[in-house]
């Protein structure tokens, strides 16, 4: 019987353990994940949020997998009838969801029933990306700062708008009032654009406002910022601290987008979309474009998104409760 040198079997079973090493890193993909085109839903309308980070999304994941990657929009009746769908789908991979914090922590806690259950139905991949929103006054108000606006709510009534009852203006302004100890007028409106005028008129005081539509109000000075609503001050603008450290500490408030397949998707395809979709997000022309929405990428590990979206779905149910929101 031929022996081989020991420093060739040494070699040799150096290069086994390498490539079976190198081999267990890899996902199991035991039916060639993806071998058809694949799905991704976006509950909301074309050109919304959801839309413009499903779009590069798809265009990337496309291209690395060399299958087609569809964006699917169904819009309609606060993302319930596009969730219905992800929910409902097999369980196979080709389906996905871009959900985002009112599919799965407002809508669950603001309606009696809905068609989905936000835990049971899916299995969370990833987060996608989040946006905080800026805690902005009229100029006529007598306040500089969160502690300033806090200290002035306890000397007069103060209002500020929403979009209507459970919307997530509503819901930060409600926990905003919660968490500070103070009492503020809600007052609703049918959008956004609405709130702004009459903010920048002083017919309101106060307004929890996404930054694309703000921002530029505060920058022309007819709107002045206070805070935003983040954990973490905001590389953009570091002059401008977080609602926590202002003076109510823990507020957090942010909308979240993240990827979704339905409940029982293999835990191999499940984590196979995470590492793929957490490739995507970090490329420069893709984190430009999520810049330019006034987005900020963020990826997780489909634990850790399943965690964080139990911590929001109590969080929101908590507020919703107090705050006596119902669907209007």
């Amino acid at each position: 019987m031929l022996r081989m040198p020991c420093s060739l079997l040494r070699s040799c079973a150096l290069a086994t353990l390498t490539t079976t090493a190198a081999l267990a890193s890899l996902p199991s993909l035991a039916a060639g994940y993806p071998e058809k085109p694949v799905r991704i839903v976006t509950p909301f309308p074309p050109a919304s949020v959801t839309d413009i980070l499903a779009r590069p999304i798809a265009a990337k994941l496309g291209e690395a997998w060399g299958q087609a990657v569809l964006v699917d929009n169904r819009s309609g009746a606060a993302g319930i009838p596009g969730t219905e769908v992800v929910a409902r789908a097999a369980p196979d991979g080709y389906t996905l969801l871009l959900g985002t914090n009112a599919t799965h922590a407002i809508n669950p806690a603001l309606y009696k029933t809905l068609p989905y259950d936000a835990v049971r139905d899916f299995a969370p991949v990833t987060l996608i990306a989040n946006s905080y929103v800026l805690l902005v006054v009229n100029t006529e108000v007598k306040a500089s700062t969160v502690a300033e606006l806090l200290a002035l709510a306890k000397k007069q009534q103060l209002n500020y708008g929403t979009a209507g009852s459970g919307s997530s203006p509503h819901l930060a302004g409600e926990l905003f009032k919660s968490m500070a100890g103070i009492d503020m007028l809600a007052v609703p409106y049918k959008g956004s654009p609405q709130i702004l005028v009459d903010l920048v008129a002083g017919r309101i005081d106060v307004y929890f406002s996404n930054a694309a539509a703000a921002l530029p109000l505060v920058k022309s000075g007819k709107l002045r910022l206070l805070a935003i609503t983040s954990a973490k001050r905001d590389a953009s603008l570091p002059d401008v601290p977080t609602v926590s450290e202002a003076g109510v500490p823990g507020y957090e408030a942010t909308s979240w987008f993240g990827m979704y397949a339905p409940a029982k998707t293999s835990a191999d395809i499940v984590g196979r979309l995470s590492a793929d979709i957490a490739r995507v997000i970090v490329m420069s022309d893709v984190r430009k474009l999520f810049t330019a929405s006034a987005l900020t990428a963020q990826s997780s590990t489909p634990a850790e998104f399943t965690a964080f979206n139990r911590r929001e779905l109590e969080k929101w149910t908590k507020v919703v409760k107090e705050s006596g929101a119902t669907v209007e």
